[in-house]
């Protein structure tokens, strides 16, 4: 069986190689696994399939499945392909308000997501940020403090099984008067070296760095590249982390819309260990839909728009529709999941490709078998 194995035992094995692990959220399952398998085997490139608190939970989330239902897709594509090498990551476990009841709800899905078989968590409490603390270590204490509580409940349901931990400092996309909040080295040091004293020692770290999730649009409602991310920063965060003997390293999310070339060309690989993609993928499962299943669509087009309109009145179809569809894939599930096998087929040759477009952009060709070497 092709089971995932721990995403400590990928981060640490690929921690300052000269490449980014591709880090993929499945929203719509059928053909992007085989597809994105497919490549990963291609190339010999470890590889991580993950899904955040608000795709997936207890509830179900806004794509329909429970954690279970996902980490058993996960599993059949892998033993279709009969690839070793990947990871179950629990994205974006958010907590927003820190309370004792958000804390009970979230150790609640974590034991869900234990259960189903997840091996890598990422804990994101970077809502909890302290703007009257009176310095940087009083601005993170609740997040330090939540992140610490919940690391540890992961641990202890784990029973002594190795698992990967992602922490977050920095809230991502997040914006004020002067535009997109980014993480300060002082922020990343201080926030890892607290985890630490509490001996929770996570092996990556998400930060604010001018990405943002999600479609990037113009003023004109119009579908952008995403080009914001701040690599200097991002460097400047990385050096303060190693200089201060913190095994962590930098989680780069909101890669969609990001050119390739570009992340070849300037993202720094080794300081940058994991990098998320999420919504391209929804993206070109319904660009296949326009031509496959033009009906089914156009039905997803007109409830996105009739359901979100009112909530947004000002900005384009375009840009609507991109923003919310997402909400609409739970709506569809089950029409999403009967759709026939040229459709799916087409799906999974598409991801293949561009799959391997980033695997070769990340410089990950041949990190799965430098893992193996670590089993």
């Amino acid at each position: 069986m092709n089971e995932p194995i721990p995403g400590n035992l990928l981060f640490n094995s690929l921690r300052d190689k000269d490449a980014i692990i591709l880090a993929s959220n499945i929203r719509i399952p059928a053909g992007l696994l085989e597809g994105l398998f497919r490549a990963a085997k291609n190339l010999d490139s470890a590889i991580i399939f993950e899904i955040a608190r608000s795709e997936c939970n207890i509830g179900r989330g806004y794509t329909g499945m429970v954690p279970n239902e996902y980490a058993e897709a996960v599993k059949m594509a892998a033993e279709e392909v009969d690839f070793d090498v990947w990871a179950l990551h629990a994205d974006h476990i958010t907590l927003k308000e820190g309370s004792p009841k958000d804390i009970a709800e979230t150790e609640k899905l974590v034991e869900a997501q234990i259960d189903a078989g997840f091996t890598s968590f990422a804990i994101d409490a970077s809502y909890l940020f302290n703007h009257q603390g009176g310095n940087v270590r009083e601005e993170l204490a609740r997040n330090i403090d939540v992140t610490t509580e919940l690391a540890k409940h992961i641990e202890s349901r784990m029973r002594g099984r190795p698992f990967g931990l992602e922490v977050e400092v920095g809230e991502i996309g997040k914006k004020d008067f002067q535009g997109q909040v980014v993480t300060t080295p002082e922020e990343a040091v201080t926030f890892v070296r607290a985890l630490n004293e509490n001996d929770v020692y996570p092996q990556v770290l998400a930060i604010a760095n001018g990405a943002s999730h999600g479609n990037v649009y113009d003023t004109h409602g119009n579908m952008m590249e995403q080009v914001s991310i701040d690599i200097p920063q991002t460097k400047a965060v990385a050096r303060a982390l190693r200089e201060n003997y913190l095994d962590v390293r930098i989680a780069q999310h909101g890669i969609t819309g990001t050119p390739r070339e570009l992340i070849k060309r300037v993202f720094p690989r080794g300081d940058i260990i994991k990098g998320n993609v999420a919504t391209f993928w929804q993206n070109l499962v319904l660009n296949t839909y326009k031509v496959y299943q033009p009906e089914l669509y156009q039905d997803i087009y007109n409830w996105t728009l009739e359901t979100y309109r009112s909530k947004d009145p000002e900005i384009s179809d375009k840009e609507l529709f991109g923003k919310n569809v997402k909400y609409a894939v739970g709506e569809f599930r089950e029409r999403i999941d009967d759709v026939d096998e040229e459709t799916v087929d087409a799906i999974e040759a598409l991801s293949y490709g561009e799959c391997l477009m980033f695997l070769n952009a990340f410089g990950s060709k041949g990190t799965a078998s430098i893992v193996r070497k670590m089993l």
